[in-house]
């Protein structure tokens, strides 16, 4: 009997570390009912003045002159702490004691003065838009309180933070500030009735789903809140299929980094880049579970048997794939596994390679010139061989835009049986191998050359073929937006015959 092998990929020579060099450390200051000192009385100042109030600080300015901003401000108040305003010029005794001091310096000499008094009294202080001279700085900051986001750039490039800032806001839902209260609330709860370790984490992760569902926040933390996320005797494991797509991370989608952010053990395929594995839970144990066409490989009835045992221990497990799940993934015949053994089990899809291959090569695969349908073919059955179901008059036919996939190894039969079902010699094809990723390959011809085609690829990524006339309008050469630019320099190109 075979013996399956499970192996953790392993890591480059170098000694990972576990945090690359900070530029500054970031730090979240709780300023309620705490003292914080402002100098200056202009917009700018005003401006601080308000964000300090915001966190609960009880703000004294210190100016003799305020702007319009600032008068305004002291005559309408902020949303929380307090404003006081002092008509006085700054001085040593108003410094201290206080968190933190922000001050408006109009000069580099008056600016050397506040920090040599600052140090003196042991306050930390900040000089707006003089970077040089301060202590602490203040990020961009997305406010979904109580969780708050602050982005920074070290002073080296602020518009590049508040283009972050507008990137994540777009990201996270408006209701996610009541969730986050509502976290809050009932966290004492939480730690009272719940045991550490998998049981308080399955409900935190029953309660993030939610929060990012899009369902409306609580409008208070009650017992029923609790009762409504907490699910006794369903604390067990559960299996999340998820879609790694080709290979780029930036093709992931939002659903497929929660999922591997809050897994326990990921089972991932050889197929699986390094650079979409660093986006996982760090504390997640990573199992590389390759199943590769022609090399030994894990047995299916394996994997399934070691989903099935994690699971039963409670553990979240992703079962990451290349592309998406349900296209030639083999999911179905996981999830029958999963679900004969009563284990919940969802799906997260991926970009198929299909779509990735059209992207990248500029191909529209239902170009209404050339293609009414699209079809997706495996290009081996489970012997290896080419299988025998395949339509191929249809697939010799014009109209249709095909894709096969794991093809390499049967392209010459392949190419022989459309020839002898009528297909036409000149019938534009393209060939891919790693599409997406940096060692991405993509070469275009004929469909009597698709034998010589796939033969000058190489390496053993993943591989695509395209057969239809809409590929006679690749252009692999093209400038595209995105990972394209990444391609190898020696990609060879083989006249294709014009389509129509």
């Amino acid at each position: 009997m075979r013996t399956a092998t499970f192996s953790r990929r392993k890591p480059s020579n170098a000694a990972p570390t576990r945090m690359d060099p900070l530029s500054v450390l970031p730090v979240f200051l709780n300023l309620q009912n705490k003292r914080a000192v402002l100098i200056g009385g202009s917009e700018a100042a005003a401006w601080k003045a308000e964000l300090l109030a915001s966190a609960g600080a009880r703000v004294d300015i210190y100016a003799t002159t305020i702007d319009d901003e600032m008068a305004d401000l002291l005559r309408n108040g902020a949303s929380s702490g307090t404003l006081t305003h002092h008509k006085r010029p700054w001085g040593l005794d108003c410094l201290a004691p206080a968190s933190c001091i922000i001050a408006d310096a109009e000069t580099d000499d008056e600016a050397r003065a506040l920090v040599c008094a600052a140090r003196g009294a042991g306050v930390p202080i900040n000089i707006i838009d003089k970077p040089a001279f301060c202590q602490f700085q203040f990020g961009s900051i997305v406010n979904r309180s109580p969780a708050v986001i602050s982005i920074s750039t070290a002073g080296a490039a602020p518009i590049m933070g508040q283009a972050i800032r507008r990137k994540i806001e777009t990201l996270l839902p408006q209701g996610l500030k009541g969730w986050a209260a509502a976290a809050q609330a009932v966290r004492a709860t939480v730690m009272e009735r719940l045991s550490p370790g998998p049981e308080r984490r399955a409900f935190w992760e029953r309660f993030v789903d939610r929060a990012f569902s899009g369902e409306r926040p609580p409008e208070t933390a009650s017992d029923d809140l609790y009762r409504s996320i907490h699910q006794p005797g369903k604390t067990s494991g559960r299996v999340t299929l998820v879609g790694a797509g080709p290979g780029d991370p930036e093709l992931l989608t939002m659903k497929a980094i929660r999922a591997l952010q809050a897994a326990d053990v990921i089972l991932f395929d050889d197929l699986v880049s390094d650079a979409i594995l660093e986006l996982a839970r760090r504390e997640a144990k990573r199992m590389m579970v390759g199943k590769r066409g022609g090399r030994d490989s894990c047995k299916q009835d394996d994997i399934n048997a070691l989903m099935i045992k994690l699971a039963g221990q409670g553990k979240h497990v992703v079962r990451l794939k290349s592309g998406d799940p349900m296209v030639f993934g083999r999911a179905g015949e996981e999830i029958d596994a999963l679900r004969a053994h009563d284990i919940p089990v969802s799906i997260v899809p991926g970009i198929t390679s299909a779509s990735a291959l059209a992207s990248q090569a500029g191909v529209s695969l239902t170009h209404r010139d050339h293609a009414q349908a699209v079809s997706f073919v495996t290009g081996h059955s489970k012997k290896g061989a080419l299988p025998t179901t395949l339509d191929l008059a249809a697939m010799a036919k014009p109209g249709t835009s095909h894709i096969i996939y794991m093809g390499g190894r049967t392209a010459p039969d392949l190419t022989s049986a459309l020839l002898a079902h009528g297909g036409d010699g000149s019938r534009p094809v393209l060939v891919a191998r790693s599409v997406s990723r940096p060692d991405e390959q993509i070469v275009c011809g004929q469909l009597k050359k698709l034998p010589e085609l796939v033969a000058e690829t190489h390496g053993d990524g993943p591989l695509l073929i395209g057969i239809g006339d809409a590929f006679g309008r690749a252009n692999i050469n093209a400038p595209l937006e995105g990972p394209a630019h990444n391609r190898a320099d020696d990609f060879q190109t083989t006249a294709v015959a014009a389509a129509g």
